[in-house]
């Protein structure tokens, strides 16, 4: 990698600061940055540029583009602490079970009941599971993320340890994205780790699910929550949704679950459904209503926070709601929020 960033002196930045003001400070600073990312300065980007002008865009546009971006440090810091991976079920669940966003879920299905109910209609997917979607990704389009997606997606794609070649494909997908709707790239926000609008589609999910739902011949997820909804089923039914069958189911179990089972039955993964219901039985793990003793399931464990562990039977349709998000947390969020809101809903008619 050759980023002047990464040579520069600590020594060179301490003098720098003790005489150069502070606005031409920042200036020195975001040059550097830009300079870790830019064509000229970048090989691994002159490379990406290459690549999308021999697919027909042209020089001129993804040069200046790229030149644009900024080396984001935070946005590699805040890769490390995902929420998913740091929380316990009673912790990530508290984020998102909340009076304020059951509300507004319920007043989100109230306004765009027409849309959601077309989006039921063509895709097969509740209009709650919709909801729940977008009011866990963006709070029902209020934040749809602080970070400009360029210097995100820049920053993943040439300095991460490990997902580089990952980030690389979504950084060229948002480039694309953005020449194809005729945006400006540097003035598209999203999330640290690049995903975009109402329903946090990272770049290639956005080429491959985005829909224009309203028909005006633009598939625009950043302004449009028509498009959004209709984007939302489409990638579930893409991913295999199965219309009016369940998500999960309650289920009883061990106070504490011994700990060779977690492996041995696959507990909390988020994996398509394999461990039946017969073979839970055998281990004391029992539906709390009755099912095919063959039905293939997700056997979930969840802490709460009493120290207590309760038991979910996770069907197919949660592992749909794991491919949005591979978490059995982020799953088991979205189902429960969604039952929320539709009986909110329910009662508010």
């Amino acid at each position: 990698m050759n980023g002047i960033h990464g040579k520069t002196s600590r020594y060179f930045l301490a003098a720098l600061m003790c005489w150069v003001t502070p606005a031409a400070l920042a200036d020195e600073l975001t040059q550097a940055s830009q300079q870790q990312v830019a064509p000229q300065y970048n090989a691994d980007s002159q490379a990406l540029v290459d690549e999308l002008v021999a697919d027909g865009m042209p020089e001129a546009w993804v040069t200046e583009a790229l030149g644009q971006a900024s080396y984001t440090q935070s946005v590699l810091d805040a890769m490390e602490g995902a929420a998913e991976r740091r929380l316990r079920w009673y912790e990530y669940r508290n984020i998102f079970m909340t009076e304020q966003r059951i509300q507004e879920g319920a007043e989100f299905i109230e306004a765009h009941a027409d849309t959601l109910a077309r989006a039921e209609s063509t895709y097969g997917v509740p209009a709650e599971v919709i909801t729940a979607i977008i009011g866990v990704e963006t709070y029902y389009g209020r934040h749809k993320g602080q970070h400009r997606v360029l210097d995100s997606l820049t920053t993943l794609a040439f300095y991460h340890p490990t997902r580089g070649a990952f980030f690389r494909g979504e950084l060229a997908a948002f480039l694309r994205i953005a020449y194809e709707q005729h945006v400006d790239p540097a003035e598209l926000q999203g999330s640290y780790a690049g995903a975009m609008g109402y329903p946090q589609f990272i770049p290639t999910s956005y080429q491959a699910y985005a829909v224009d739902f309203d028909g005006d011949g633009i598939r625009d997820l950043w302004e449009n929550p028509v498009d959004a909804i209709g984007s939302v089923a489409n990638y579930f039914a893409v991913h295999g949704w199965k219309q009016d069958a369940p998500i999960y189911h309650l289920a009883s179990g061990p106070d504490v679950l011994p700990v060779e089972l977690l492996d041995e039955l696959s507990f909390n993964q988020t994996s398509a459904p394999t461990v039946s219901v017969a073979e839970l039985s055998a281990h004391g793990i029992e539906p709390n209503a009755p099912l095919d003793s063959d039905l293939p399931v997700i056997p979930l464990a969840l802490e709460f926070a009493d120290g207590e562990t309760h038991y979910r039977l996770g069907e197919y349709n949660f592992y749909v709601i794991t491919r949005y998000n591979h978490s059995h947390l982020y799953a088991m969020a979205v189902a429960e929020l969604s039952e929320a809101i539709a009986e909110r809903y329910e009662d508010e008619e």
